[in-house]
């Protein structure tokens, strides 16, 4: 009972954090209404980050990285992918709405550009911007590369790494680093070598560092696959990558 009372004040407190510290941004896709988070530091010249939330939408561990980057000098802007009255409400929702941003990769590459905007009117240094992503949003984070998106380098954090084969291998500009728990299931050999083929096909500046003992969502403290070690080392490697493009 007290520790349920006690996870319960733990989770509010975290609330009224996010809310303190966190400000909701309205923007449009055509007559879609999006609606994004920015950290409070907002309206400021420093480089900015562009987080890409995991599969079901805007959720705590996206918040929780846009007031760390905070922090450590960046504007942070989380996307909305979805938009409103479309945030999947369970795992199945979820996977059929990510499924079709997958397969229809040009409308997600538009949705995060349409990000990208709302973080440079927010202040973020236009060629000191980053994208970083977790989950669908790691899958997000590779799209902005091979959109060819105005960033200095990107992050996926635990992505899917596969894609369609017919898409041909273009040029990268974007630096990319992917962090790759060893024990992701949703990551076959074939995505693993097939990216590493994109990516020196395409001339990048490119970093996999593969995280051991660890399953997909491994960054996230709610899910059953969290590993603490490895995700505070994903963590700093993330800072020790933005802070070398961005700073």
């Amino acid at each position: 009972m007290i520790r349920s009372i006690l996870l319960t004040a733990m989770i509010m407190a975290s609330g009224n954090l996010f809310s303190q510290k966190l400000k909701s941004v309205s923007y449009q896709d055509g007559s879609q209404k999006l609606n994004g988070l920015i950290t409070s530091n907002a309206g400021k010249k420093l480089p900015g980050v562009l987080i890409l939330p995991a599969w079901k939408g805007i959720d705590e561990e996206a918040k929780t990285a846009a007031i760390e980057l905070e922090k450590q000098g960046y504007i942070a802007f989380i996307a909305d992918i979805y938009g409103e009255g479309k945030i999947p409400a369970d795992n199945e929702s979820a996977a059929k709405t990510s499924g079709y941003y997958k397969q229809n990769y040009q409308e997600y590459q538009k949705r995060i550009s349409l990000a990208l905007e709302q973080l440079k009117k927010n202040g973020a240094i236009s060629d000191k911007v980053a994208v970083i992503g977790y989950c669908f949003g790691g899958t997000g984070a590779l799209e902005s590369a091979r959109g060819h998106l105005p960033v200095a380098g990107i992050v996926s954090i635990h992505g899917s790494l596969g894609r369609d084969q017919s898409r041909k291998n273009e040029a990268l500009t974007a630096k990319i680093l992917v962090e790759n728990p060893a024990d992701d299931k949703s990551v076959t050999p074939d995505d693993y070598n097939n990216l590493i083929k994109e990516m020196n096909d395409g001339n990048a500046d490119w970093q996999i560092i593969t995280y051991a003992h660890s399953k997909h969502t491994f960054t996230d403290p709610k899910s059953p696959d969290y590993n603490a070690t490895m995700a505070k080392r994903a963590w700093n490697h993330t800072l020790l990558f933005l802070k070398e493009i961005l700073k």
